[in-house]
């Protein structure tokens, strides 16, 4: 009767709740943990976010931050002024893909730009 009304928790190790079990075999990435690597470094935290969004309407998954001393102060150079922007493991080919081809479409509307514009 003290087992219906106080359960021991999970941690308690007794008796494992039936939903809590249910979470874990059926949540993204089950009780694997959820590996993120670094796929974009820039000036700061305002970048980082905008590639990360990016990266979201792709559909990959991604995460921009910023080294909290430097953000604390404001800083946008050097090691605790760098913006990244990180991603799931499963997920870094496509990023960089992605990533990859942002930079050549940029590419050539600069140079399309400079060709409009001898100056």
């Amino acid at each position: 009767m003290n087992e219906a009304i106080f359960p021991i928790s999970p941690l308690g190790g007794a008796r494992q709740d039936k939903s809590a079990q249910d979470a874990a075999e059926t949540s993204p990435g089950g009780a694997e943990p959820v590996r993120w690597v670094v796929v974009w470094q820039g000036p700061g935290l305002l970048p980082a976010q905008i590639v990360a969004d990016r990266l979201r309407l792709e559909g990959i998954p991604a995460n921009a931050w910023q080294e909290g001393a430097g953000r604390a102060i404001g800083l946008t150079v050097g090691l605790l002024g760098t913006g990244n922007v990180s991603v799931p493991e499963t997920h870094e080919d496509a990023a960089r893909e992605a990533l990859a081809a942002e930079a050549d479409e940029f590419d050539d509307e600069l140079d399309h730009d400079e060709a409009a514009d001898p100056d």
